[in-house]
């Protein structure tokens, strides 16, 4: 029985929807109350029981590499004056038992040449893609609930969602066939169809376990708009190979690529955050 040891993050693109914000600092690292967007994602792969992170990055995208790094100064400098709470947090950003790998993706060719660059790190086991703007909050984490679906089927497995017709031009959207409880199996997949040529509503939203064998695919598959290399398309032609199934999460997801998105997020975490929360909820109120 495989395990997933290994997630990899695609960091490399430009956060074009957040500038002037991204215009030096990834959005990766814009934070939602006092945590940036790729933590709230590592968190959940090592709640998955996963030790190799790898980031595919990008330019300017080195205040990721600098977050998951040892802080010797600030280290030093919190322990000097005694912030112990302080100290605790910032040594917790990166556990001791997990390991940090940095792959830079030379050229923005697409999601799926983004996954296809892990493909040295990963090799032949199977692993999770963690996508950062999409903040999904459950318990346990969304990571974790499909690894262990993952180590009851062993294949592939898709982090999917309903979503209004009227958005499905914005997704991966799958057709699928009933198997249990919030589990269907895939048996087609289309790249941002338009509302009347939808198959469904059940969109694929930034959490994947995927065999290796996706890579063989990805490198087969054709440049499509602007060179990119769809994951979609990978995906598809690995459905046709191997079993794959659809994960009906149980969490609420925020679309962290949008500004909207965002600001639900840093609502909805505020109010359970254990420092802010209540004043946080008196303030809102106020504002009725």
């Amino acid at each position: 029985m495989k395990k997933i040891t290994k997630a990899v993050f695609p960091v490399a693109g430009m956060g074009s929807r957040f500038l002037p914000a991204t215009k030096v600092s990834p959005k990766e690292m814009m934070p939602i109350v006092d945590k940036p967007l790729i933590q709230y994602a590592v968190e959940e792969a090592v709640a998955a029981g996963i030790t190799d992170m790898v980031f595919i990055t990008g330019r300017n995208k080195r205040a990721i590499e600098d977050h998951f790094d040892k802080a010797y100064e600030l280290e030093a400098e919190l322990a000097l004056r005694g912030k112990k709470e302080l100290l605790r947090i910032v040594r917790e950003v990166t556990p001791a038992n997990i390991n940090c790998i940095f792959i830079r993706q030379a050229e923005p060719l697409g999601l799926g040449h983004a996954v296809l660059c892990a493909k040295p790190v990963v090799q032949n086991e199977p692993f999770a893609v963690l996508l950062a703007d999409d903040l999904i909050d459950g318990e346990p984490p969304i990571m974790k609930q499909m690894a262990e679906v993952f180590q009851r089927y062993q294949c592939s497995i898709l982090g999917v969602q309903n979503v209004p017709r009227e958005q499905t031009g914005q997704y991966g959207i799958v057709s699928s066939v009933p198997l249990a409880d919030n589990l269907e199996q895939v048996n087609g997949i289309v790249e941002k169809p338009k509302p009347d040529d939808a198959p469904t509503t059940l969109a694929v939203v930034g959490r994947y376990i995927l065999t290796s064998r996706i890579f063989h695919h990805l490198e087969k598959v054709q440049a499509g708009a602007g060179g990119e290399i769809q994951l979609t398309d990978g995906i598809a032609a690995l459905m046709r190979e191997e079993k794959m199934l659809a994960y009906r999460f149980n969490g609420t997801r925020y679309d962290c690529g949008s500004k909207l998105g965002y600001l639900k997020a840093t609502v909805a975490l505020g109010l359970k955050h254990p420092e802010v929360s209540d004043e946080f909820a008196a303030y809102l109120n106020s504002l009725k």
